[in-house]
């Protein structure tokens, strides 16, 4: 099992940044690709970005140039680094361990909220 603890959401003004924390514990060898999700009121999750494990990143169109994926192997955590915040990117932000190869199911967090007032 992993376990997903996401930090760093919070308030911020239009053109503000933030930065998502994810710690993941447990059994991270069985982890592949890691990423962030994000669900707005109202509307389906959709990807935001992914590191894999060689480092490799895919950002959304949405986000790239602003938003940018990041980890930590010395402490198991993946980071998400948003600048110029718009209100288009309130939502709920959820931390994903790919782990179907090993375990064969996904790992999520519980989430952190962000909200870029308007």
């Amino acid at each position: 099992q992993v376990q997903l603890v996401e930090s760093g959401g919070g308030l911020v003004q239009p053109g503000g940044s933030l930065r998502l924390s994810c710690a993941a514990s447990g059994s991270i060898f069985g982890i592949d690709d890691m990423g962030w999700y994000r669900q707005a009121p109202g509307k389906s999750r959709e990807l935001v970005a992914t590191i894999s494990t060689n480092g490799s990143t895919k950002h959304a169109d949405s986000v790239k140039g602003r938003f940018t994926i990041s980890r930590d192997d010395a402490t198991n955590t993946v980071y998400l680094q948003m600048n110029s915040l718009q209100a288009e990117d309130t939502a709920v932000y959820s931390c994903n361990a790919d782990s179907r190869r090993v375990f064969g199911v996904e790992f999520w967090g519980k989430g952190t909220l962000v909200i870029v007032l308007s």
